[in-house]
């Protein structure tokens, strides 16, 4: 019965979804809707789909360019 309910807990682990890994850049001195679109930007470049908040990426200017800026630096960066 144990391995049964370890396997399950297993499968269903394997479905989460991958924790958002921080870009190795230093953002202090930007505001955090910069961040955060970074963060979700270089995500985008580093998994090949794409991470964004579409809604705040059309009204957010600075959502929009942390997101292009970070897509643009991380898929330079891993290639």
């Amino acid at each position: 019965m144990r391995i049964l309910l370890l396997i399950a807990l297993l499968l269903t682990a394997a479905c989460a979804p991958a924790p958002q890994k921080e870009p190795n850049v230093n953002l202090g001195g930007y505001p955090p809707a910069f961040r955060e679109g970074y963060v979700d930007g270089c995500n985008s470049a580093r998994r090949g789909r794409t991470v964004r908040d579409e809604s705040r990426f059309k009204t957010d200017s600075m959502y929009a360019s942390g997101w292009r800026d970070g897509h643009d630096i991380c898929g330079r960066q891993s290639k």
